[in-house]
């Protein structure tokens, strides 16, 4: 079985997805960008405050869906400019505690709407 999740306190899906599943004691959260909750406006700031966003973004959406940042195995991290790498990863390093969660960073040919930056994770419930 599984079950969807959205919070108003994150931006809604702008498509056919689901911000997060849960199902079989885990939470599958779609990629979040640095958009304003309940809009589709992107966040004013350089990618430190991209980042922020996106990671309140997927806090939102974890919370709704009865995890934590806490209980994040895996994120993996989009960046339309791998210059931007060292920004986005001390903003990110304030974010998750010890043991931080697997990663992957890739730079994406691009990403929707020009933003900088999308992460997606999967986590316990």
């Amino acid at each position: 079985m599984r079950e969807a999740f959205t919070s108003d306190r994150a931006p809604k899906a702008a498509g056919p997805y689901s911000p997060a599943i849960k199902a079989g004691g885990f939470v599958y959260c779609s990629g979040q960008g640095p958009l304003r909750p309940g809009t589709t406006e992107i966040v004013d700031g350089d990618i430190r405050e991209q980042t922020r966003r996106v990671l309140e973004n997927l806090k939102a959406v974890l919370e709704a869906a009865g995890s934590s940042p806490d209980r994040v195995l895996k994120c993996n991290v989009y960046l339309a400019d791998m210059r931007n790498f060292a920004a986005m990863n001390e903003v990110y390093a304030g974010f998750f505690k010890a043991p931080h969660p697997a990663r992957t960073t890739i730079q994406a040919g691009a990403l929707p709407m020009g933003i900088a930056v999308e992460i997606d994770c999967i986590a316990l419930v």
